[in-house]
């Protein structure tokens, strides 16, 4: 992760790192790892993705699964989404308080399906 960090700009580094540690506050317990190229969170049994993330020249892409555009779609109406991906623009404020909340959905989300199984 600290390799995926240091080679992306150096006016996006702080942010990336404010997010991978509210990222990693939002999913005690879930393992880091590179997965298709980009940072990505897995949680419990069988690591079942929670979240990926990427920088991108103009946005920072967070791929949180499809049910989560549908949960905070009211949250996103400001930004870039689709399916199953956001987009959140460098400029401006980086929404923090947000994308916690996207994962803690998601953490919850994967808790809820590995009680099913």
């Amino acid at each position: 992760m600290d390799e995926y960090i240091a080679a992306c700009p150096p006016d996006v580094r702080p942010i990336l790192k404010k997010v991978r540690a509210a990222i990693k506050k939002a999913a005690p317990g879930a393992e880091e790892v590179i997965s298709y190229r980009m940072p990505a969170i897995r949680y419990g049994e069988g690591r079942r993705p929670v979240v990926y993330y990427a920088a991108a020249r103009n946005h920072l892409g967070v791929y949180p699964m499809a049910s989560t555009i549908t949960r905070f779609k009211h949250e996103l109406k400001h930004y870039r989404h689709a399916k199953g991906s956001i987009q959140f623009p460098w400029t401006g404020k980086m929404p923090i308080d947000l994308i916690t909340k996207i994962v803690k959905f998601r953490v919850k989300e994967a808790r809820e399906a590995l009680a099913r199984n």
